[in-house]
């Protein structure tokens, strides 16, 4: 027997066509069930441990906190009292002096560390953990070593004394503290960015760097054509996240200093710490806190539109 005849302009449909087509018209949410599935524990423990604090943070902003009488609600007077503390800017102005030293001082030393262990031949994986090992000094030993370091008869101002200098009083001269903890800082904290650099680095295919060579670069130019140009949006992310994190530091003003001399080291987050746990002052605190959320919210926005294209 002959094929049936199909009506005139009918196609004839394939036998998997229809589940081809059914397959094509599933809704997306029902494609990717499987992985939002795995993605609720992430999204779980990221909306409880980060977003509801961040939200009870600004409503408790507005309340007086008394855990004996109760909170009362007290409105934008939190916010008053930390902006009418003549303490405020004074530590927003060592902040931002503490960050600029970091940049300054800090931020290029990780980058150059990473470009010369990449360039290394021989020991490169003992250079690595050497320059990683400051960075799991416990802080107990690293305060109590740098104050050490730093005392008037201590190993530094010993060295100053072979050559003849004057001892220097690190930490208890306002001029010399706070550069002297960025000097700490750096020396412990830069590892860790280094092997993220050092990543960047050797992600750089191999043979941009072989026909630079061909055409005759030497090491300087193919470090400023080729390695610092591919490492461009790494190196603006990093310098945000140390924008970040170094405008909340307190840790080693609080434990070497507390602030002084003469408040030097009172920095912004030393303050909102102060006026939590010192004065039992949680609704300023907190607003000091809401604050600084503020700023480095519009830092991450700056960071996301000067990367945007990455995304």
């Amino acid at each position: 027997m002959g094929e049936t005849a199909m009506p005139h302009g009918q196609a004839r449909t394939e036998p998997g066509h229809h589940t081809q087509m059914e397959h094509k018209r599933k809704p997306l949410w029902k494609k990717y069930l499987w992985g939002y599935l795995f993605l609720v524990p992430a999204i779980a423990i990221f909306v409880v441990f980060l977003w509801v604090p961040i939200f009870k943070g600004i409503f408790y902003s507005f309340f007086h906190i008394d855990f004996v009488k109760g909170n009362i609600f007290v409105g934008f007077d939190n916010y008053a009292k930390v902006l009418g503390n003549p303490d405020l800017l004074l530590s927003v102005r060592n902040t931002l002096y503490f960050m600029l030293l970091t940049l300054v001082i800090g931020f290029w030393v990780p980058i150059a560390a990473s470009i010369a262990i990449s360039e290394l031949k021989l020991f490169q994986g003992f250079a690595r953990i050497a320059a990683y090992l400051p960075f799991v000094v416990p802080g107990v030993v690293l305060y109590g070593m740098w104050r050490w370091m730093y005392d008037p008869v201590g190993p530094i101002n010993a060295l100053f004394g072979f050559f003849g200098a004057e001892p220097v009083s690190f930490i208890s001269d306002s001029r010399f503290s706070m550069v002297s903890l960025v000097v700490m800082e750096t020396w412990q904290q830069f590892g860790s960015a280094m092997l993220i650099y050092l990543a960047g680095v050797l992600s750089i295919p191999k043979d941009w760097y072989e026909a630079a060579e061909i055409d005759g670069a030497d090491v300087w130019a193919r470090i400023k054509y080729i390695t610092l140009p591919s490492m461009r949006n790494l190196i603006i992310l990093m310098l945000i996240l140390q924008l970040i994190g170094t405008s909340q530091a307190y840790q080693s003003q609080l434990a070497m200093l507390d602030g002084g001399p003469n408040k030097a080291t009172l920095t912004y987050a030393l303050l909102t710490v102060k006026y939590a746990f010192n004065q039992l002052d949680y609704g300023a605190g907190t607003a000091m806190g809401i604050l600084m959320f503020l700023v480095l919210s519009l830092l991450g926005i700056l960071q996301f539109k000067m990367n945007r294209e990455e995304y």
